[in-house]
């Protein structure tokens, strides 16, 4: 399986280059989305991405390596949604219940509950135990980075005197699972 570094971008791409890898990254998300892994093909990313089977090579590789670079993109794309509403997140909360909720919905309507979001947790949880190195990376660089800014949040906000806490790793996780708990069942089903 094609790790994680050896799915990224040529240092010196050319714009068309850019342009057809993003077309092909954008085909073959939906592919593997909706077919999963086994059952997609190049030939079939190729059909829908308007392109030749050799261009899907040129532009990335196997399916194995098209599938860890759509992993890889999905999780940038979706990352920068997620970076964007923590920076939402409450510093010096007036009511740190309310606040608390309405950032845990705006993380759950922007960034959770999107069409790119939702078929790359399908993705990876479903292709995972085949996958397990591309899986802990996107362990690593999705939900790991995302824990980990929340964490810090939250320990901010009890190094401010608004929460009482101990372990903010912890709490990162238990408010992360609360927020998606019940996305997940639809997430998964479609």
């Amino acid at each position: 399986m094609a790790t994680w570094a050896e799915s990224t971008l040529d240092p010196s791409p050319s714009r068309g280059h850019i342009a057809k890898r993003a077309n092909v990254l954008e085909t073959a998300a939906r592919v593997f989305a909706r077919e999963g892994f086994a059952g997609t093909t190049i030939d079939m990313i190729a059909a829908e991405a308007g392109v030749s089977r050799q261009t899907v090579y040129n532009q990335i590789g196997d399916k194995e390596k098209v599938f860890a670079a759509v992993v890889q993109d999905t999780t940038e794309k979706a990352n920068a949604g997620l970076f964007a509403t923590l920076a939402t997140f409450p510093d010096d909360p007036k009511d740190l219940e309310a606040e608390l909720t309405a950032f845990a919905r705006r993380l759950a309507t922007n960034c959770l509950c999107d069409r790119r979001s939702a078929a790359l947790l399908k993705l990876v949880e479903t292709e995972g135990q085949r996958y397990p190195e591309l899986f802990q990376a996107w362990r690593e660089r999705g939900p790991g980075r995302v824990w980990a800014a929340v964490s810090a949040r939250l320990a901010r906000l009890a190094h401010g005197g608004h929460l009482e806490l101990d372990e903010p790793d912890l709490a990162a996780r238990q408010f992360m699972s609360l927020v998606v708990m019940d996305l997940r069942p639809a997430t998964l089903l479609g």
